[in-house]
């Protein structure tokens, strides 16, 4: 199932399907190896977590839960499609948004 990630000014920045994350161009940027709202990048560096079902943010502070291995390529999703605009929402405390410019450049 396909799940749509927005930043706190309701712009889509990226997309999980299954545990693997893509950005808005549906480039592989990261995974979820700890099967919570947590990813991180293709080098196993952590990326954001998801809030709310579908916010996707970056904890100031992540604590260091180890190297989580590398869990192949997944393919290629297919067309995302355009999920619209989400409306705003305040990042929790000690979270900033993740440019979609940053996640483009990881694909």
């Amino acid at each position: 199932m396909k799940q749509f990630l927005f930043n706190s000014s309701g712009n889509w920045t990226a997309f999980k399907i299954g545990k693997y994350l893509y950005n808005t161009k549906a480039k592989w940027i990261g995974w979820f190896p700890w099967d919570d709202e947590n990813a991180v990048d293709k080098n196993g560096q952590y990326l954001g977590s998801i809030f709310s079902s579908n916010r996707f943010y970056k904890l100031n502070h992540f604590p260091y839960r180890g190297y989580p291995g590398y869990p192949g390529y997944p393919g290629y999703p297919g067309y995302p499609g355009y999920p619209g605009y989400a409306g705003y929402s305040p990042r929790p405390f000690t979270t900033n948004d993740i440019s979609k410019d940053y996640l483009l450049g990881l694909g």
